[in-house]
Parts: structure tokens; sequence; C-alpha cells
């Protein structure tokens, strides 16, 4: 059997939009990215154990809100009170996560295959996302991160670099089209270039 990747069939390469007479770098550029490794990393209320002591490849699980620790491989991002979403391109790591993290203080669950991701990179891809989702885009910085909507479809936001702004949108798999499709439409008057 063989993956295939949520939005295989509707990302098309190419230049799409008000992109006449616009410098092709300055457009917009969408891109779906796949083959991480993504775990959503639970720590049960009874555990006793400081997840200041434990490092996932080099990282420390951050308690702060919104917050990601990160490198050039694997993003840790705060999705809520004990609870954390790892994404790595390093599939390899989740032999270390299972030593690391013991079965009696973390629920870990993977979710590679069930989300659709997307990425934004360039000036007005704040602009974008103003579009549909409530949030202050204004305050949202590097290394930074959220749980939200997009027009309606449940999204988790994480704010890779903001010069130029790139930022990768996580959704369920079976919504990964609509988002798509809204994230797209919101671009047209911007002009945007898909890789």
């Amino acid at each position: 059997m063989t993956n295939s990747s949520a939005l295989e069939k509707v990302h098309k390469k190419g230049l799409f939009g008000d992109y006449e007479n616009k410098n092709e770098d300055k457009l917009i550029k969408i891109s779906e990215e796949k083959d991480f490794l993504i775990l959503q990393i639970a720590q049960y209320k009874n555990s006793l154990i400081s997840v200041h002591n434990i490092k996932v490849d080099g990282l420390v699980f951050n308690n702060e809100s919104l917050k990601v620790a990160c490198n050039n491989d694997t993003r840790i991002l705060w999705v809520g009170p004990k609870n954390w979403l790892l994404i790595s391109r390093k599939k390899d790591l989740l032999k270390n996560i299972f030593e690391s993290l013991k079965e009696t203080d973390f629920a870990i669950t993977d979710l590679s295959h069930s989300r659709a991701i997307i990425e934004l990179e360039g000036e007005n891809s704040k602009e974008i996302l103003k579009k549909g989702c409530p949030f202050n885009f204004d305050e949202l910085k590097k290394d930074s991160c959220l749980n939200s909507v997009f027009h309606g479809i449940s999204i988790t936001i994480d704010m890779i670099n903001d010069n130029p702004n790139k930022i990768r949108l996580f959704a369920l798999r079976s919504f990964g089209e609509s988002l798509y499709d809204s994230i797209t439409d919101s671009c047209l008057e911007y002009g945007y270039k898909n890789l």
C-alpha cells in the first residue's frame, strides 16, 4: 500500500490569482508539507515528572503558553497545559521518545498520517489568515503557535519565521482540501505561487 498526500488531487504547481505585473518573489508561496513525524504528547494529571528534565532531540518541553521549542529538524509546540505537538523530519525519533517518556506519565499518539499541512510564505501571509481566523495576527511572532479556526475548520498554526513570514497550518486530513480551497481563495487578490 502506498501513502497518498492529503492534497495530491488539488495542489497544482503554478501561478494563480492576481499575479500579473507583480514580482514573483513578492507573491505568497503555498506548499504542501509532508513526510513529518507528528506526535501528540500529553502528560497525565497525576504525573509528578518535571518536563524540564526531559529532552527530545536536544529540546526541552516548554510549559509557556503558545511557545515553540525548536531546532533545524524538530519543533515542539505547546498546545495546552501538559500537552504538546512534536513535529520532526527525523522519523527515527520515535524510539528515543518512547525511551524518554514513560507510559505511566505520558500518552503518546502518532498523528503523522492524520494531518494535512499547508505552508504559507510571504509578507502577506498573516493577511490571508486574518480573513478567516479570529486571532490578532499582529501578535504572532517567530516560534509561537496557537490553536484556532479558519472558516470553521480547526487548525494549529505554527509561526516558523517572521522575516519573511513563514507559517505552517495543520488540519485534520479529512478537512485538508476544504482548508486548502479556503486558503487559496483568500490568496487570489494578492496572487500566489504553488510550489
